[in-house]
């Protein structure tokens, strides 16, 4: 039984979901996101909550039931709040700036990197030494946040690295003599 999908997913004030067949589109202050639900579960609009129930109880329905009830949460949040990840840059000569849609990262390589925004997330660098991704898609928020960390990950002899905000980093002692 799924105790994430028994409890319906309050809509907040400004919020509006509509649901055709198995597509739920949600539209808030910050966009429109829709989600298409499997032929396993149903999605009923109810006063100013979704409830998703499941059809059926083999194991595929119930699961499928409370991965589209995180679904249609996360599609709420992300039109009324957004998503946000903030990323610290840790290292001597490492450092980030917005040139127009461009994000320029000089991490010790002997050239820049130049990572270009994708559509529907916005990057800014509010200091040399961080970096907010931000947008209403949560996948795609995380998967930016984690494409910009691949190009220096955090090493654990000094530290040094792009890593998210309050990351711990695990340190190991140095080769002794």
């Amino acid at each position: 039984m799924s105790r994430i999908g028994k409890k319906p997913v309050a809509l907040p004030k400004g919020v509006t979901a509509e649901i055709k067949g198995q597509t739920i589109e949600v539209k808030g202050p910050k966009g429109t996101r829709s989600f298409t639900a499997t032929d396993d579960v149903d999605l009923v609009l109810d006063e100013g909550s979704v409830a998703v129930k499941p059809r059926g109880t083999s194991k595929r329905a119930r699961q499928q039931w409370g991965l589209t009830r995180s679904m249609v949460e996360n599609l709420t949040v992300g039109v009324s709040e957004g998503f946000k990840k903030e990323l610290e840059i840790q290292g001597v000569g490492y450092r980030a700036s917005m040139q127009g849609k461009t994000l320029k990262l000089a991490l010790g390589y002997s050239h820049d990197v130049n990572f270009e925004t994708p559509e529907g997330v916005t990057i800014t660098a509010p200091k040399q030494t961080e970096i907010v991704v931000e947008g209403i898609d949560q996948q795609l928020v995380g998967q930016v946040a984690a494409n910009i960390r691949e190009w220096r990950k955090p090493e654990p002899y000094k530290g040094k690295g792009i890593r998210y905000k309050g990351e711990f980093v695990f340190r190991k002692e140095g080769k002794k003599k």
